[in-house]
């Protein structure tokens, strides 16, 4: 069995993935012509070109953008599902997924609607395709810290439906201190907490949002590398780093994936995962990251099963659903062995 047949038939937990950023150029055009919403490029082909990202805040003009046609149920429903049907192609047994409801709200739309709609999806795809999910809210941290406590508030009526709340957008200027009391509202609410953090900001956010947001994982953290110091506390304490390749090559983190320092995480001893960020915007879903960064960085079959314990142990599943993982990764691996 080759390495792209081993990554192909991996049993993958996906930790970092924006439902919005999930939909295709195909789907928000048929979404915007339900919806009536004009898009101001012509073809999906058009769309597709303007996908040449300098860096973070290219990337979010457009994903804002598309976001707009997004207005009832069945399009969240729609969205969700597109990607939950990609993940179980892809061997995905579980993801915990971002979604930004101050992108919709913003515009009009109800919490409920976006929160319903997603929910439906992931009823659906555990039923029919077998693939488990978590919801985790995100805040903008471009918008001010009192938006992110309305939003908060707003959707403590569906607090079911979700088990975490994230930090997600700008990161350069938006330090994760500027959201401490609607984290420390989050928590007393009996959430669980993470933060994108060290992507294009310094490793003084990713402090910032462990100490002060009291987060589970860091999600990117690829600059964590400047700080001995915080290398060693996030080793210490197996902190996942739910890191996103194709995404950092994307958007200018690194400028070849040749150059990325998931290898280097790894013989750092730390928790990283490999995700997918948004897909539809930078080229590919999970299992085209695990290629790439196998490809790009010369990763063998260790480090890929690695890759793939680490998202597993560091997903908010319980330790019955771990060990049902854990024990078909090792299936897979035994089997690529050939015992």
């Amino acid at each position: 069995m080759s390495l792209q047949s081993f990554i192909e038939r991996l049993p993958k937990v996906e930790l970092h993935m924006h439902v919005e950023g999930s939909l295709e150029p195909e789907l928000m055009f048929e979404i915007a012509r339900r919806n009536g919403v004009p898009l101001r490029y012509g073809s999906v082909g058009d769309l597709r070109r303007a996908y040449a990202f300098k860096d973070l805040q290219s990337f979010l003009d457009i994903y804002y953008e598309g976001a707009q046609v997004l207005l009832k149920e069945p399009d969240f429903h729609d969205m969700a599902m597109a990607y939950f049907k990609k993940a179980a192609e892809q061997r995905v047994r579980h993801a915990e997924i971002f979604f930004d409801p101050q992108t919709h709200t913003e515009r009009g739309v109800p919490i409920a609607v976006v929160i319903e709609g997603l929910a439906s999806a992931q009823r659906e795809a555990e039923r029919d395709l077998g693939v488990s999910s978590r919801l985790i809210l995100c805040f903008l941290r471009h918008l001010s810290a009192d938006a992110a406590m309305r939003t908060l508030q707003e959707a403590l009526p569906h607090r079911d439906r979700f088990v975490a709340v994230g930090l997600d957008s700008s990161e350069v200027g938006h330090p994760p201190s500027k959201f401490r009391a609607v984290f420390d509202r989050a928590r007393e609410e009996g959430f669980l907490t993470v933060a994108h953090a060290g992507e294009e900001g310094p490793p003084q956010y990713i402090w910032e949002a462990l100490d002060m947001l009291g987060v589970s994982r860091i999600d990117h953290g690829v600059r964590c590398v400047e700080d001995a110091a915080l290398v060693e506390h996030l080793r210490e304490r197996r902190i996942p780093l739910t890191v996103c390749p194709l995404s950092n090559v994307k958007l200018r983190v690194f400028d070849r994936m040749e150059d990325h320092n998931l290898g280097r995480l790894l013989e750092l001893g730390l928790c990283a995962t490999v995700n997918s960020d948004d897909p539809a915007y930078f080229g590919g879903y999970v299992q085209e990251n695990y290629l790439a960064v196998a490809r790009g960085l010369g990763l063998g079959e260790q480090q890929i099963a690695q890759l793939a314990r680490n998202a597993i142990d560091g997903s908010f599943l319980d330790a019955p659903a771990k060990r049902r993982l854990h024990a078909g990764l090792d299936a897979c691996v035994r089997e690529h062995a050939g015992l």
